[in-house]
């Protein structure tokens, strides 16, 4: 039945979604649009319930293989968030209970043995990890589309270390997210919501400590995997420090959304992100088998592709602006 859990994954997301999108439910809890946005009229945001049942649905084949140390949080993070949603909560709250979830992580996962330092290191991780996916969920098809390039990418490093459960509660994650993104692909008809995105970006950095704690890759794999949404949050947000700027403060200034602003659209960017997820993906696939070495040169590879990407667009933005200004 394991083999089937990927697609009961993406079918339950996909049912449970339409339901929600008909539903009171569905009018009552939307994405209204804010100085972030990127849309102009409300959309629903309950795709994450959808979506985190759809991979619940599927992990509860593999019942007896999880770990309580990263369900019990993922539940948590959920239900906070999930509130967030439907009545808003204050910053400190949500990250207070974001940081519980990665200590829980880091402890129940035994890292805390092994050095105090890498774990603080840890949770710093998971905590950045899980704030960075909600960060760069703001244009149609883009979260979603990491969600599935990313979590199966993680599945297919399972499998070549034979680790067949492994690999199917991470092509879970990605089958739940290919249900989601039949909403959500431009024009989106359903968004996300932080009880998506927040969940998603914890198990983004918990199933890649989860398979780095196993021996099935480097600890510098989940990174590069994840190295589109990595870069543009991290390099954005340092940016945006620097300058003084409110980290907490609702901003369109992630190269993504910037795109979008220039008239690519949606759809087009969602393409050109899904190409350099794949890339990104299959290069660090490629790269746990090849000598440590490697590693440094993968990432001064995708380093420098970004640093000349961002310096492109960066350009082009500025001209962007002397065109509306001028």
């Amino acid at each position: 039945m394991t083999h089937y859990a990927p697609l009961i994954a993406a079918l339950v997301t996909m049912l449970l979604t339409a339901i929600l999108l008909y539903s009171k439910v569905g009018r009552e809890i939307q994405d209204v649009p804010n100085e972030r946005s990127l849309h102009d009229a409300p959309v629903p945001r309950i795709g994450g319930v959808g979506l985190m049942a759809g991979v619940l649905s599927a992990w509860a084949l593999m019942l007896v293989s999880l770990a309580w140390w990263v369900v019990l949080p993922l539940l948590a993070l959920f239900a906070v968030s999930l509130l967030d949603d439907m009545r808003g909560l204050p910053v400190r709250l949500r990250l207070s209970a974001h940081v519980v979830a990665a200590v829980i992580l880091v402890f129940g996962s035994g890292i805390v043995a092994q050095s105090a330092m890498l774990a603080l290191i840890a949770v710093l991780g998971v905590v950045w990890m899980t704030n960075l996916y909600n960060f760069m969920d703001g244009s149609d098809g883009l979260a979603g589309g990491m969600t599935l390039f990313g979590f199966t990418m993680y599945g297919f490093a399972a499998l070549m270390h034979g680790d067949e459960i492994q690999a199917m509660l991470n092509f879970s994650i990605g089958g739940a997210a290919l249900g989601f993104l039949y909403y959500n692909f431009y024009p989106a008809r359903v968004f996300m919501g932080d009880a998506g995105s927040i969940p998603l970006g914890f198990l983004a950095a918990a199933m890649g400590l989860w398979g780095w704690q196993q021996g099935h890759w480097p600890a510098w794999f989940p990174l590069l995997v994840f190295f589109p949404f990595v870069a543009d949050a991290t390099v954005t947000l340092a940016k945006r420090t620097v300058r003084g700027a409110k980290i907490t403060e609702a901003h369109r200034e992630h190269y993504y959304q910037r795109l979008v602003q220039m008239g690519w659209g949606h759809r087009n960017v969602a393409l050109l992100e899904y190409a350099l997820m794949f890339a990104a993906g299959v290069s660090a696939i490629w790269g746990i088998r090849q000598p440590t070495e490697w590693s440094w040169y993968l990432f001064l590879l995708w380093g420098g592709i970004y640093a000349l990407l961002m310096l492109v667009l960066d350009n082009r933005w500025q001209a962007f602006q002397r065109g509306r200004h001028g």
